[in-house]
């Protein structure tokens, strides 16, 4: 099952890790230059919750600690 929060529809989002070596030319130096890039994701940060459903029941979901704390929904 994919992590995506069923409230907000957060999911993870891909981003680079970017490398720079050198001397800033703010310190004295002749610049930074970027020496590699690589892939990587942001995840959301996700909390496995039960919640009530609006028939009565109750069931589990994954869900953002943002809709969490904005009380977008009602734990069971």
């Amino acid at each position: 099952m994919a992590r995506v929060c069923a409230y907000t529809g957060r999911r993870p989002v891909k981003g680079n890790i970017i490398n720079r070596k050198g001397q800033s030319k703010k310190s004295g130096g002749i610049g930074t230059h970027v020496t590699s890039i690589t892939r990587r994701k942001f995840r959301p940060n996700l909390q496995r919750v039960r919640v009530k459903l609006p028939n009565g029941g109750t069931k589990r979901v994954w869900v953002s600690v943002k809709a969490l704390k904005a009380n977008m929904l009602q734990k069971a």
